[in-house]
């Protein structure tokens, strides 16, 4: 896991979007389209708003999404809202390259194996999605990978709908469609994931935090001083 430090959290959103950006040029020179997933969270959104700024191919990249609220279209609790606002209505990815997780289906499981199907035709069949932007919860959950969810031991689906969390069951990537990436990217800022951080860089922790079981290779940190505030050392490279 390669750590990069920077003085706050807008410059790690900067930092973050300059790196997604480098993955989807590369991506679609080699292969004539990029297809990546981002969580959401206000760090990231930060990251995004640097990223629509800068000289992409922009009709040739499809942004997923790593998780969901299983919520109605207009409920505040969900990402889509802000994503659609953030690269679609303000910036200049096409509409039909926002790929939005179908939580509003009746049949959930039907509608997480359409997800993958829609990700596999561009990206591949097993799925592999060019970079996934992951964060950090307080209690060590990554995507909608939360301790204790069975979702967590989905070896045979890349999307699964996770128990509740927060009041609301999520879709999500599973932790083989994370491990499957070309590139990991995590996104982590504020004093609150200071012990979290010093976990993921550390590649252990106390507890079962979900977020250690993504495979640390081809990743990268990207972390304010405050959040490595309890870290103490560079992670080994891998």
């Amino acid at each position: 896991m390669r750590l990069i430090r920077t003085a706050d959290a807008a410059l790690a959103a900067a930092v973050a979007a300059d790196e997604v950006a480098d993955v989807c040029r590369r991506a679609a020179a080699e292969r004539g389209v990029a297809v990546i997933a981002v969580s959401g969270g206000e760090t990231p959104w930060g990251m995004l708003e640097r990223l629509r700024s800068l000289d992409l191919p922009w009709r040739h990249l499809y942004v997923a999404q790593v998780d969901e609220r299983v919520a109605s279209r207009g409920d505040p609790r969900r990402n889509l809202a802000r994503l659609e606002q953030i690269l679609v209505t303000q910036g200049p990815l096409p509409r039909d390259n926002l790929l939005a997780m179908p939580v509003e289906a009746d049949d959930l499981d039907v509608a997480a194996a359409g997800y993958q199907q829609r990700l596999e035709a561009l990206a591949g069949r097993p799925l592999v999605l060019d970079l996934v932007q992951l964060g950090l919860g307080a209690d060590g959950h990554t995507a909608s990978l939360v301790p204790g969810d069975p979702v967590l031991d989905v070896a045979d689906r890349d999307v699964a709908i996770s128990h509740q969390y927060q009041g609301l069951p999520r879709m999500t990537l599973t932790l083989p469609a994370l491990d499957r990436a070309r590139r990991r990217l995590w996104l982590v800022t504020g004093a609150a994931k200071a012990a979290r951080a010093a976990e993921l860089l550390a590649g252990r922790a106390a507890t079962d935090a979900p977020a250690l079981r993504v495979t640390r290779n081809e990743a990268a940190l990207i972390a304010d001083e405050a959040a490595l505030a309890l870290a103490t050392a560079d992670p080994p490279r891998e």
